[in-house]
């Protein structure tokens, strides 16, 4: 009875989080969160436009809150709008600036827009990315995927299956569809084989001048009174 209730929520949350992503403008936001509250159910909505989720005189929040009462029987539904500080170190948006670009440019130069989107995450200083374009609407004779990387990124292991973030949006195209894949290594994920040497190990181990000449001075006292105790002997 537990795994059914827990698949029907995850179920129910999926079928709001796709209605809410075809009501929003595309590539407008990048990702759906639902989380529910003692006061009811809210929504949060991650995005790098916030004016563009909102609407003129946020009618598309009222429109939104009136389809989650009556079509899904939300309890009391808040939608909290979120906005992305850094859109060049967040996939999804990455992702969908590239889709947007050959939806209306077409995807004849894939080659300049793949790296420069690279270069706009590699700025905002990722650790590494990785940016895959694939699918039959690529315009090229060698090959259908093409990988644009930089930076360091780990492909096995713990990070690369819990810390780099990735995505997936696919373009619609007249000559085909086009996957985008994108995998960033943001820099607040600390790696495991990140070791940092200090500039001056010798300042830390060796004793100061001060502390020298301290020592001496003790030694230098010591010795006179060994002296003196051998000569009263």
């Amino acid at each position: 009875m537990i795994e059914k209730k827990i698949v029907s929520k995850n179920v129910r949350e999926y079928i709001i989080q796709e209605y809410i992503s075809h009501e929003l403008p595309k590539a407008s936001y990048s990702k759906i969160e639902l989380k529910k509250t003692p006061l009811g159910e809210k929504v949060m909505i991650h995005t790098s436009r916030p004016g563009l989720i909102v609407g003129k005189k946020g009618s598309n929040i009222q429109r939104l809150n009136e389809v989650l009462k009556e079509k899904f029987e939300m309890e009391n539904p808040k939608i909290e709008i979120i906005e992305i500080e850094s859109p060049n170190l967040d996939p999804k948006s990455v992702a969908e600036r590239i889709v947007s670009s050959f939806e209306r440019f077409g995807p004849k130069r894939f080659k300049s827009v793949g790296y420069r989107a690279l270069q706009n995450v590699m700025d905002a200083g990722a650790t590494g990315a990785e940016i895959i374009i694939s699918g039959r609407g690529v315009p090229s004779s060698r090959s259908k995927t093409w990988r644009f990387s930089a930076g360091h990124l780990k492909k096995s292991g713990d990070i690369s299956l819990n810390h780099i973030k990735k995505t997936l949006v696919v373009a619609e195209l007249k000559s085909g569809s086009i996957g985008v894949k994108v995998h960033i290594l943001t820099p607040d994920v600390k790696l495991p084989d990140d070791v940092k040497l200090k500039e001056d190990i010798k300042a830390d181990i060796e004793p100061e001048k001060d502390e020298l000449k301290k020592i001496k001075k003790i030694s230098k006292k010591d010795g006179k009174e060994e002296r003196a105790e051998k000569s009263e002997s």
